[in-house]
């Protein structure tokens, strides 16, 4: 098991905080701001350091709202989604993401439907009642 974070960020209007992958796995996705856990790192530590490499916000970590798992070249990444809080909302894109956005309901079915998402995101989201607002 690889261990991974996975931050969920709405702003005040209830969209959600979005990346576009720049690097493998899901090169070119949209997902929501993550990545492996560090020797030694805390959780928390980890959703605070992936969330300001990726998007450049300072956030506040909450509770854990998911746990999935998904196929990694050499193993199994176990990711594991917090809730996460901020008072800053300019986006940033930097290191592995190649773009940031909020994205509101609509912006998010149309990711879905034209296959832009990462794998298992929409579900993920959908089943922890964590969709994005519509405008």
């Amino acid at each position: 098991m690889i261990r991974c974070v996975g931050a969920l960020i709405f702003d005040p209007r209830g969209r959600l905080c979005l990346v576009k992958r720049a690097n493998d796995p899901g090169r070119g996705k949209w997902s929501i701001p993550g990545g492996r856990v560090e020797h030694g790192e805390s959780d928390h530590s980890a959703v605070r350091r992936e969330v300001f490499e990726e998007t450049g916000l300072v956030v506040t970590v909450g509770d854990l709202i998911g746990r999935v798992e998904r196929p990694a070249p050499r193993g199994t990444f176990e990711i594991l989604d917090y809730s996460c809080w901020s008072s800053e909302w300019d986006l940033s894109a930097g290191d592995d993401a190649a773009d940031a956005m909020w994205a509101d309901g609509a912006t998010f079915a149309t990711l879905e439907r034209s296959g832009a998402l990462a794998a298992g995101l929409a579900d993920a989201l959908t089943s922890w009642d964590c969709l994005p607002r519509e405008e």
